[in-house]
């Protein structure tokens, strides 16, 4: 089923470019690829976005394991193409987060940092990454694309 290749696909880039940066760059240092605005940079965020819910690591993996199942589930009984991708993208983004706070002391490496101007944008990951497109293609499908199938049009 090609769902679950996407889902094993992002899951692994998230954990292949995690490992080369704890690999390749020590905890805390940046180094700058665009000066001033783009930087690689290694940190552990032992919350969920934004740092927010810092250090609850059972909640963190028990709520995740619990949507995952549920995305699971939407993903097999949906037939749109749209939808389905998006929680693809949804469940492969929580799939690489989920490990590292399983694997990884509670912590999900993060090591994407931009800067503009003044204001440093929280640090994130790949598995950030498509979870927020995944969750902006489900949003459009759902605001655009779904029909409930009780609703009547005015004839």
């Amino acid at each position: 089923m090609v769902w679950i290749v996407i889902i094993l696909l992002i899951t692994g880039l998230d954990q292949l470019t995690k490992y080369i940066v704890m690999r390749n760059i020590n905890h805390g240092e940046m180094i700058p690829i665009i000066d001033r605005f783009f930087y690689l940079t290694h940190v552990t965020n032992k919350g969920a976005a934004w740092s927010i819910l810092q250090n609850k690591r059972y909640f963190l993996v028990v709520m995740p394991s619990i949507v995952s199942v549920v995305l699971f589930y939407f993903l097999f009984k949906a037939d749109d193409r749209l939808l389905k991708l998006s929680l693809s993208f949804i469940l492969g983004g929580a799939i690489g987060n989920l490990i590292d706070r399983i694997f990884r002391n509670g912590g999900v490496t993060d090591f994407l940092d931009f800067h503009f101007g003044s204001y440093s944008f929280p640090t994130f990951n790949v598995a950030d990454i498509f979870i927020t497109v995944g969750t902006i293609l489900l949003a459009y499908y759902l605001l655009f694309i779904y029909k409930d199938p009780g609703t009547k049009i005015n004839e």
